[in-house]
């Protein structure tokens, strides 16, 4: 948002929480500056006075995010911003042209020409986009992943090329958090089409480090804070799959490649035939539980623990019904999966395939011997993959 400070034209950097007329915090500057010109009107030498630069590295900025709204998402974010953040009053717009006007006449135009447009449809905040990047980047990290978007779809998706030829889903990306990760240089569109592919790009990957160590910076805080309230507990819970849990729970963070699941490891290795360790089918079974996982922590937080299947407590799981929906059908298809997998088998599948164990890890915790954890987990892969054919065309659906 423009301002006058002491006779200089500004550009506030963007804030959160936003006020009427304030960009999220994530929005690049350079974006801002675009938006600032072609929505509110302000001249290229006033925004590089408030920049503190020549004004032909504004207008190459902004040439540069003209060529860039080719690409589906960053187009459809610079709109979004622009409705938002950046309205034209047009009754109050000057109508006479001033070729380089002074700093008083910029101040009556940047103090009339910027409305907040009521609007339901807002851009994500800097901590939802934090959130979301984490989970989504991770995902597309991963080998052969990819971003897929069309133009008539509400949501984004990300899909993994498995053997075969074939795909699985992994993710669900909401349409708005795809724009700003696609805005931020984190995605890139390598085919365009009616399904655009987007996929990580070097950007992304040193983002994702970063958000990933200020995560796990962060669980270091807490454990060190409270060490005593963490005396005694063995297992993982909720907490440590999310990164969004607030800073006073209590917490333990997981090690995990971030470019690929335990499965993913294990499908790569061969038998003595030269066959794979685990099929494309088992795979996609394992990452069906982890799918419907991670959909059970979006929505609003829940105090669900998944610990208590890792005993033989199972039976407590949510009942089953045709009524829910989202995150709440994904937790009881989860319930559904563990009761049917039973002790043991539901332990190294709910290690493995949601929190992310490492097959020694798991094999410590539960107390198996060395290299054992592996034949437990494609026989608790082989029963998943039954849970899910004996469900028919509903075992195969997500969401």
């Amino acid at each position: 948002m423009t301002t006058i400070d002491g006779g200089v034209t500004t550009i506030n950097g963007p804030c959160d929480p936003q006020p009427p007329g304030c960009a999220p915090a994530w929005v690049p500057q350079d974006a801002l500056r675009y938006l600032a010109h072609t929505e509110a009107g302000l001249p290229i030498r006033a925004l590089a006075r408030s920049a503190g630069c020549h004004a032909s590295t504004v207008l190459r900025q902004i040439r540069r995010l003209e060529n860039r709204r080719d690409d589906l998402l960053v187009d459809e974010a610079l709109r979004r911003l622009g409705t938002i953040h950046f309205t034209r009053a047009p009754a109050k717009i000057p109508v006479v042209a001033r070729p380089q006007p002074s700093q008083k006449e910029v101040a009556p135009m940047q103090t009339e020409c910027l409305t907040q447009t009521p609007t339901s449809d807002t851009a994500p905040s800097y901590e939802v986009l934090r959130r979301e990047a984490r989970r989504v980047l991770r995902r597309l990290a991963e080998p052969g992943a990819v971003l897929a978007v069309a133009t008539e779809m509400d949501k984004a998706v990300v899909v993994r090329d498995i053997a075969g030829g074939a795909t699985t889903r992994t993710a669900v990306v909401d349409r708005p958090v795809a724009q700003a990760m696609a805005l931020k240089e984190w995605i890139a569109c390598d085919a365009p089409g009616r399904i655009s592919r987007y996929r990580i790009t070097g950007l992304g990957r040193t983002a994702l480090a970063t958000l990933m160590a200020e995560a796990e910076n962060m669980a270091r805080r807490d454990l060190a804070e409270g060490q005593a309230r963490f005396a005694g507990q063995g297992h993982p819970t909720e907490g440590d799959i999310e990164d969004d849990t607030p800073p006073t729970a209590t917490r333990r963070r997981m090690r995990y490649c971030v470019n690929e699941s335990p499965l993913l490891a294990l499908s790569r290795r061969r038998d003595k035939a030269g066959k794979p360790f685990l099929s494309d089918e088992l795979v996609a079974a394992g990452e069906r539980l982890r799918e419907d996982f991670e959909l059970s922590q979006m929505g609003p937080k829940v105090a669900q623990n998944w610990d208590r299947f890792l005993t033989a407590g199972v039976q407590g799981g949510a009942a089953e019904t045709g009524l829910q929906r989202g995150p709440e059908a994904a937790r009881t298809r989860i319930g559904a999966a563990l009761r049917d997998l039973g002790p043991g088998l539901g332990d190294v599948a709910l290690r493995c395939c949601c929190y992310l164990e490492g097959l020694e890890q798991a094999e410590r915790r539960m107390g198996w011997s060395a290299r054992s954890g592996k034949i437990v987990l494609r026989i608790a892969l082989q029963r998943l993959r039954r849970h899910y054919d004996d469900q028919g065309q509903a075992g195969s659906m997500i969401g």
